[in-house]
């Protein structure tokens, strides 16, 4: 057990200060490493998300305080978020777990190809991005967060960027309304768990040490985010991020096919 923490320690530890440059990977990155280790999609996102609500709040404190957020951008995309996040827990929550995994593997994949393309994609003058946007994109990156264990970071934070965002604002606003959708989806999956709606919901405290040292890991990591920004090049670090996800992807996809076999 006490190997398991600290793996998952330095685990949080790189995504979250990943995802405080970027403002996303974290979800990715951790969800990935626990279906990694055999843990079901449902169970997975259930524990990333429950770390998310102490590593999203320390990481929302730094940006308010920062003056990183944008306000009436945070009141459009919060309800829309919390609304896609809650609707995506409870499809995940009503299929078997086994069944859903290779979509899942499938899809994170995919977001590591997104990354890296967003990478190498050449950028031109920013804009303010276009509010009709707005809401369909929060509903989007909820539902997808909740039932992929993660990828509101990498879908919202890259559309609103790519719509024209300045990228500041853009990291700041979606992290900190990061922290209210987590803790919908978290309310959600407890509320799954005590309705006898998620039937999948069983040996889920086999993993809470890999949950505790996601925390850990990411409270650690959250404040030393702005430093990690001066040092590394954000294209150097998406690189870095999507290439990891699809390497995790990979190792997933070949353990599903050779147990197949």
């Amino acid at each position: 057990m006490g190997s398991e923490f600290f793996i998952f320690l330095v685990v949080g530890f790189l995504a979250q200060i990943v995802d405080g440059a970027l403002g996303m990977a974290y979800g990715v990155v951790s969800s990935t490493m626990l279906l990694s280790f055999g843990v079901p999609p449902a169970a997975a996102s259930a524990s990333v998300h429950a770390a998310e609500m102490f590593t999203t709040a320390a990481s929302a404190t730094s940006h308010v305080r920062n003056h990183n957020v944008n306000w009436r951008l945070f009141w459009r995309l919060a309800p829309a978020g919390i609304v896609g996040g809650v609707l995506g827990t409870y499809v995940l929550t009503a299929i078997d777990g086994a069944m859903l995994r290779p979509f899942v593997t499938v899809y994170l994949g995919l977001l590591g190809v997104y990354i890296l393309y967003r990478a190498f994609r050449a950028r031109g003058p920013y804009h303010e991005p276009k509010t009709q946007i707005v809401l369909p994109l929060g509903v989007a990156g909820g539902f997808v967060d909740a039932a992929g264990g993660g990828g509101w970071g990498p879908i919202v934070t890259s559309s609103l960027i790519g719509s024209g965002g300045a990228p500041r604002y853009v990291v700041g606003t979606v992290n900190t309304v990061e922290f209210f959708v987590t803790t919908a989806v978290s309310v959600a999956f407890i509320t799954a768990l005590l309705t006898g709606h998620w039937a999948d919901a069983e040996g889920i405290d086999q993993h809470l040490w890999s949950v505790a040292g996601l925390v850990a890991g990411g409270i650690l990591a959250a404040p030393l985010a702005g430093f990690v920004v001066r040092i590394l090049p954000a294209k150097r670090l998406m690189l870095l991020v999507g290439t990891l996800v699809i390497a995790l992807a990979g190792y997933q996809t070949w353990e599903l096919l050779f147990k197949a076999s």
